[in-house]
């Protein structure tokens, strides 16, 4: 395992962690004396945040919501946001919804005055700046956008997911308010939540792993595999929905400094080529993964296990397998399909797919055992079930 000293985070302004804490968001928007805001969120949350937009209004706040965002963007779909954005021109944008928003408010903020367009940025470190205040209130348990300084787009032209990375994308505020996600479905709450873990396991498990950012990435394993299935199953219990919402945060922490590595690099095509959502094409390929990365870190992988619950066993090996059977047991247990052909990905896809993950180098060099374009081939045979 290959440690490096070179650790470098940005953390939002402020973080307010609280069951209902999104009732002092109107306050905390007012401190900013703002004279416009902009409000990119989804319609099932409106009636949610009747309330909040109506305290801006009565103090004199000009609001505007956008509802545009319904699946994983596209450069199109941000351009064409922008355009309803642009002549508003607020001081404050807030994203309140999942991963999507959240990313997309991001931008929002950064593009605003910008003379940078987006194709000038687009990869790691390209934007120089951000004008606008920036306040992200999650509404999934999943992403962990909202403390991360990523943000993913579709390229209309390749189908392919493109990364904006740059610290101006962290927010100044993020208020986490668990209680919001009580509203989400169970299979959302399920693959979200299993999204999480993988940023948590595969921040510990990474070639660059940190000391520092290990300690987020295994209370996030811990918390999340104790109490995913519980959100899932029993979605108004307000501790589980608490704890994984924690989880995911945690595992937030874990995107900048240190980021993602082999499950996400393959779970990539399954979204651009069958639009499966991201959380779940994590899910479908993680113990896979798992079960090829492990010679290469057994004593982190059975680190993971005892994270995720497990008793240790006579070795590392050992004890790393049963942490794979346990992603297994938590995954089946969320109602969440096991394999690719559950979710009707063809065998004739697999070669393209190992081609199309190739490209996402900027996660798989992070990736503990290398992943060639065979090995891609062989994870995602094996994931065929």
């Amino acid at each position: 395992m290959e440690l490096t000293n070179n650790l470098k985070i940005f953390f939002p302004g402020k973080l307010v962690f609280a069951n209902g804490c999104l009732d002092q968001l109107a306050e905390e928007v007012q401190g900013l004396v703002p004279e416009k805001v902009f409000i990119a969120t989804i319609t099932p949350l409106q009636g949610a945040l009747a309330g909040f937009v109506n305290r801006l209004n009565d103090r004199g706040i000009k609001v505007q919501t956008d509802t545009g965002i319904v699946q994983e963007p596209t450069f199109s779909d941000f351009e064409s946001l922008m355009g309803r954005v642009q002549s508003f021109n607020p001081d404050v944008v807030i994203g309140i919804g999942g991963g999507s928003v959240l990313d997309v408010a991001k931008l929002v903020a950064a593009q605003l005055e910008n003379e940078q367009q987006l194709k000038d940025y687009v990869g790691i470190g390209l934007l120089k700046g951000r004008k606008k205040k920036l306040i992200c209130v999650p509404a999934t348990s999943g992403t962990g956008s909202e403390v991360s300084p990523n943000a993913i787009l579709v390229d209309d032209a390749d189908g392919q997911k493109k990364g904006i990375i740059s610290p101006f994308l962290v927010p100044d505020i993020v208020y986490v308010d668990p209680l919001l996600t009580v509203s989400v479905p169970p299979a959302v709450t399920a693959a979200t939540g299993i999204d999480a873990l993988t940023h948590c396991m595969e921040a510990y498990t990474n070639k660059f792993a940190q000391p520092f950012i290990d300690m987020m990435a295994y209370e996030g394993m811990r918390l999340i595999a104790a109490h995913i299935e519980t959100a899932v199953t029993d979605g108004a219990n307000a501790e589980a929905r608490e704890k994984v919402a924690m989880g995911s945060l945690l595992g937030g922490f874990c995107l900048g400094p240190v980021n993602t590595a082999g499950v996400h690099a393959l779970s990539y095509p399954l979204g651009s080529m069958f639009h499966l959502p991201h959380g779940l094409s994590n899910a479908l390929l993680l113990p896979y993964v798992m079960e090829y990365n492990i010679p290469a870190a057994s004593k982190k992988y059975a680190e993971v296990a005892i994270a995720l619950g497990c008793e240790r066993k006579t070795d590392d090996m050992a004890t790393a397998a049963g942490g794979v059977e346990k992603i297994r047991q938590i995954i089946k247990a969320c109602g969440i399909p096991q394999t690719l052909k559950e979710v009707e990905v063809p065998e004739e896809a697999i070669v393209p797919m190992a081609v199309d993950a190739m490209k996402v180098q900027r996660l798989l060099k992070n990736n503990p055992r290398e992943i060639t374009e065979q090995d891609a081939v062989a994870i995602y045979k094996a994931a065929m079930g």
